[in-house]
């Protein structure tokens, strides 16, 4: 029963959500436990991709200092004067760990504005305003630009951002890989959910050895 969820390595796209100093770092403002432990299985995956020229998406989230996009959960607590993910700071910025070599520095304006801008070869970022990656974003645009047809997820957070924007991709037909020792906050009801809609579960070093054929 995989005629329409087996995945496309010539076709993919590695996707990281919210790896970002604030999120990831140990005792960071928003410290999300066991992102940083991900990080090295991160970076292995990352650089087998830019190594076959697949194309990487680093998606991540901005928080206006007056909450003026940020989610109701989180707004009173922006408003209040807590500073995380805020434009231009440093804990905004990707993890440098999977950060491509000589990576070019993103404008927040331009991520803010719904642009994709160019990190690296093949690498791009881009800002979602929500929790899902393809909420109020031109995600679905790019990638169908780009013939992509598989997504690769890994990052931060599985509950939150990376579920939702799998149950989004899944609905717009992606097949969909999750890694699941490369992303945090994973936990094995959550596993069982995402297989129940085609999602393939995998560990980094059998995806390797998929990317690095």
């Amino acid at each position: 029963m995989e005629k329409y969820t087996k995945p496309n390595f010539k076709r993919c796209a590695v996707i990281t959500i919210d790896t970002q100093n604030d999120f990831s770092l140990p005792g960071a403002v928003a410290e999300i436990k066991g992102t940083y432990a991900v990080v090295p299985r991160m970076k292995l995956i990352l650089d087998a991709a830019r190594a076959s020229g697949i194309p990487i998406i680093h998606v991540v989230r901005l928080y206006m200092e007056n909450g003026s996009n940020v989610d109701l959960c989180r707004k009173e607590l922006i408003e209040s004067g807590v500073a995380i993910v805020r434009p231009g700071t440093k804990g905004a910025e990707l993890v440098e760990e999977i950060m491509p070599a000589d990576a070019k520095a993103a404008d927040p304006r331009v991520l803010l504005e719904g642009g994709f801008p160019l990190i690296g070869p093949s690498e791009w970022m881009m800002y979602k305003p929500r929790w899902g990656a393809f909420y109020q974003t031109g995600l679905e645009a790019f990638l169908r630009d780009k013939d992509i047809d598989t997504l690769i997820f890994i990052g931060c957070n599985f509950p939150n951002c990376p579920r939702t924007s799998i149950y989004q991709a899944s609905e717009r037909d992606f097949k969909l890989i999750l890694v699941e020792d490369s992303l945090s906050g994973v936990y094995e009801q959550g596993i069982a959910e995402m297989k129940n809609i085609g999602v393939r579960i995998y560990q980094t070093q059998p995806l390797l050895n998929e990317l690095q054929q």
